[in-house]
């Protein structure tokens, strides 16, 4: 794979901070602003968030309750896509009929 060089000014406060966090959780400083541009090609929206985001009460009771279900078992998984869709497919289907 052919790479190229990007130079950036940034503060060097900025630079060692986010080199040591990136190195905390196992990543080269080059790989996360990689991974950040791929995704702003991939999705064309740009994410800055200074806000700790915290999971609402429902999404909590969601969470709750989908880990209660698959604990007793209450689950469906599929070998592939196709089978996954053709379920999906068959709900859908049933439920039209009522």
């Amino acid at each position: 794979m052919r790479t190229t060089v990007i130079n950036i000014k940034t503060k060097s406060q900025i630079k060692a901070k986010a080199q040591k966090i990136a190195s905390e959780l196992g990543f080269s400083l080059s790989s996360l602003i990689n991974g950040y541009l791929n995704q702003l090609i991939r999705t064309k929206t740009i994410h800055f968030s200074t806000v700790e985001e915290n999971p609402s009460e429902y999404m909590i009771e969601a969470l709750r309750e989908a880990e209660d279900n698959r604990k007793k078992g209450r689950y469906k998984s599929f070998e592939s896509k196709a089978s996954a869709l053709s379920f999906v497919d068959k709900i859908i289907n049933e439920d039209k009929k009522n």
